[in-house]
């Protein structure tokens, strides 16, 4: 499959926009995983500790490829700690409590391997080589990777980042609002499992939220905007993850999310709804990307973008002038 031309195939600096992937799966452990990537795409396998390895110098950058969960791997604050004092006793005692932390982190890795996923984070990948990437996919299928489908324990998902076309305030809110008007028909379009509706990492936006940012009079500068979004949304698990972006944009923003070290500051959307299909014959991140683009469309249409804001937000207020508006309109049926 080819992956689609977006609106501005460009960012602000005048470069082909990159995209970042994520995918979880299980049925394969991380080792084997990062041999893969490396057969595929060249590159050096680091190991950095049991559970978490990285293939360097691929053509692309560096994939990492690690257990998805925190417990499995050393903690960066014990391991930059220092002795307490220079004496040979506290070094021993010192290096005694590095040695238990790490053996400790890489038994838990070992028990949990096969109930918790293996995640690979792709370096940014040019949109228009997005098919290249997809062999990962056909590889990972082949070699036994199991998607979301594959159980009702797997609440496995596909994570796109794509880089921004513009890190001004109005292009972020036109994206933003046009997420929200074609949410729906994405998750038709996916038909989200059900393992993955109940759990809580891609929830959709509230409504009171999404009325005020569609109303057409809302105008925000980007404190307003950041502090808008963390007020209906102070957490990481929405389907458009806005967390990455605003850090990057206003780095030192006084929440306490912001100082989560799982929030990455990047000038990247981060899209977390699709699910992991690798039991699909076909499907990848190119997929997932085609869809994505209706939001970008939507995006680079102002006024069709102010029609579809309007009517929704008229549709929910369900004021008595706001119904006979949409019916002479003939948005009674907007979503």
């Amino acid at each position: 499959m080819t992956p689609l031309p977006p609106p501005e195939p460009h960012n602000s600096a005048g470069k082909i926009r990159r995209v970042g992937v994520e995918i979880e799966f299980a049925g394969l452990p991380p080792r084997d995983t990062a041999e893969l990537v490396r057969d595929l795409f060249g590159g050096e396998i680091v190991t950095v500790s049991p559970h978490r390895l990285r293939v360097a110098e691929t053509r692309w950058g560096e994939f990492v490829i690690e257990l998805d969960t925190q417990y499995a791997h050393p903690d960066a604050e014990v391991l930059d700690a220092r002795p307490r004092d220079d004496t040979e006793w506290e070094r021993q005692r010192h290096q005694m409590r590095l040695d238990f932390h790490t053996r400790t982190r890489e038994l838990i890795g070992d028990v949990v391997t096969g109930l918790v996923p293996t995640e690979i984070v792709c370096p940014p990948v040019p949109w228009d080589e997005l098919d290249e990437l997809d062999a990962l996919f056909d590889a990972l299928r082949q070699h036994g990777a199991k998607g979301t489908d594959a159980s009702l324990l797997y609440g496995f998902g596909l994570h796109l980042n794509p880089e921004v076309p513009s890190l001004e305030v109005a292009s972020v809110l036109d994206h933003l609002r046009a997420y929200m008007l074609t949410a729906e028909w994405l998750r038709e379009q996916i038909d989200v499992d059900i393992t993955r509706e109940v759990l809580p990492h891609a929830n959709p936006f509230p409504r009171p939220y999404a009325l005020k940012v569609l109303d057409p009079r809302y105008a925000p500068d980007l404190d307003t905007l950041i502090g808008d979004y963390l007020a209906d949304n102070p957490t990481r698990n929405r389907e458009l993850d806005m967390t990455p972006l605003f850090a990057h944009l206003r780095p030192g923003y006084p929440h306490e999310l912001f100082r989560n070290r799982l929030v990455k500051p990047r000038p990247t959307f981060h899209y977390r709804l699709p699910d992991a299909r690798l039991s699909e014959p076909g499907w990848g991140s190119v997929v997932e990307w085609n869809r994505w683009l209706e939001v970008e469309k939507l995006a680079a249409d102002k006024e069709l973008l102010q029609q579809r804001s309007a009517g929704y937000v008229a549709k929910h207020t369900r004021s008595p002038l706001a119904r006979l508006w949409l019916r002479m309109r003939g948005w009674a049926g907007a979503s």
